[in-house]
């Protein structure tokens, strides 16, 4: 039987590369995203690309807690270990803090925070009664470095990077590895309609080959940040 990961996030950017990445390695997927349709689509092209894997979706919104804990209980339905968990689930609303939208914080912690933090504590009881796992949280050069325009979305990433620092020394000694993600610029949709080109951004691949050797370490070590830059640096 195949390994199974749970990628939030999974239709777009770095979570569908995580999903082709995680597939050709020999794991069945579960994931979930907002668009009904989306997930459909997804559903269609691994069963095309990846004959035999295992590919479980669910509509859900990450922004919401109620939707998480459904999300979670479509997980242990599925009634497998949980090998890998990655929190992919994120927004960017640019904007400053003494302009911003009123609302704009808590939507960003919301989605960006509290979706990691009630998914985790979810499926975290099997996960150290089997005594293994890797938790991954996608946080983002924005998680050490303040910049303008960051606004809201840089304090959730802060907060998510210190949640992953906890959730690493509790975890520690249940042979979880529990490892954050910062990724810089890379070609996703938040970045549509930028004149920018190509090149001048990380491709979402480049993340999840990232992720993928993380997992591959013995169980003796652990890369407890991924930090990974365009090559022209932040933009």
């Amino acid at each position: 039987m195949n390994k199974l990961v749970v990628i939030t996030g999974g239709t777009k950017g770095i979570g569908r590369a995580l999903i082709d990445k995680f597939l050709a390695g020999g794991f069945d997927v579960a994931t979930c995203a907002r668009n009904h349709s989306d997930l459909e689509q997804l559903e269609k092209e691994v069963k095309a690309n990846f004959p035999g894997a295992g590919i479980y979706v669910k509509p859900a919104d990450l922004s919401k807690k109620t939707e998480v804990l459904q999300f979670a209980q479509f997980i242990r339905e599925i009634d497998r270990p949980v090998e890998v968990l990655i929190n992919n689930t994120g927004i960017f609303i640019p904007g400053m803090l003494h302009n911003e939208e009123d609302g704009v914080l808590e939507t960003m912690m919301d989605t960006n925070l509290y979706s990691a933090y009630h998914l985790t504590r979810a499926l975290i009881g099997e996960m150290m009664k089997n005594k293994r796992g890797d938790i991954f949280n996608i946080c983002s050069v924005a998680s050490i470095k303040a910049y303008p325009n960051g606004g809201s979305y840089a304090i959730s990433k802060f907060a998510l990077l210190g949640f992953t620092k906890v959730l690493r020394e509790e975890l520690k000694e249940s042979g979880i590895r529990v490892i954050a993600v910062l990724p810089g610029a890379t070609l996703t949709a938040s970045w549509e309609g930028v004149e920018l080109p190509a090149t001048r951004f990380m491709k979402p691949e480049d993340v999840a080959d990232s992720i993928w050797s993380a997992t591959q370490l013995s169980r003796q070590s652990v890369v407890e940040e991924i930090i990974i830059r365009p090559q022209l640096g932040d933009l």
